[in-house]
């Protein structure tokens, strides 16, 4: 799989992250929003400039604007989620790769084994492709 068609697989997947979290944290959006960004900035894996409101949160979670869901964003739902009891599950490919993605940048591992077993065990198989894909890029930037 190329670096740039990986890379846009994670872009397209990233609002399905974002709406796994609106889902399953059911709460106000204005509430979960303030819960992401002070995750954020807690657990230092990105500090947004300001807390987003619900719209926004909600527009992130929008398939037709991938371009606008920062980083730090996805991270966190993805910090979130694989915490939860409920066991959420990335629903296509492209989600697969954002949460394999967010996964890779939030440990920073030194093999692809540490990070595959790293993840929960409900997780391995889901994410064993998309895994293998973000390792891949990953590696493949280090070169540059």
């Amino acid at each position: 799989m190329p670096q740039g068609g990986f890379y846009a697989k994670v872009r397209r997947g990233l609002p399905g992250l974002i709406a796994r979290w609106q889902d399953i944290g059911r709460d106000s959006p204005d509430r979960l929003a303030l819960i992401l960004a002070e995750t954020a900035r807690v657990a230092k894996l990105g500090e947004p400039a300001a807390t987003p409101d619900a719209a926004t949160l909600t527009a992130w979670a929008d398939p037709e604007a991938p371009e606008e869901v920062p980083l730090w964003a996805g991270r966190t739902a993805l910090f979130l989620l694989v915490q939860m009891p409920a066991r959420p599950l990335p629903v296509d490919d492209d989600e697969a790769c954002a949460w394999a993605y967010c996964w890779l940048r939030n440990r920073d591992p030194d093999s692809y084994e540490a990070a595959r077993d790293a993840l929960p065990e409900h997780l391995r198989e889901p994410l064993d492709a998309a895994l293998k894909a973000a390792w891949t890029d990953r590696q493949g930037l280090r070169l540059v």
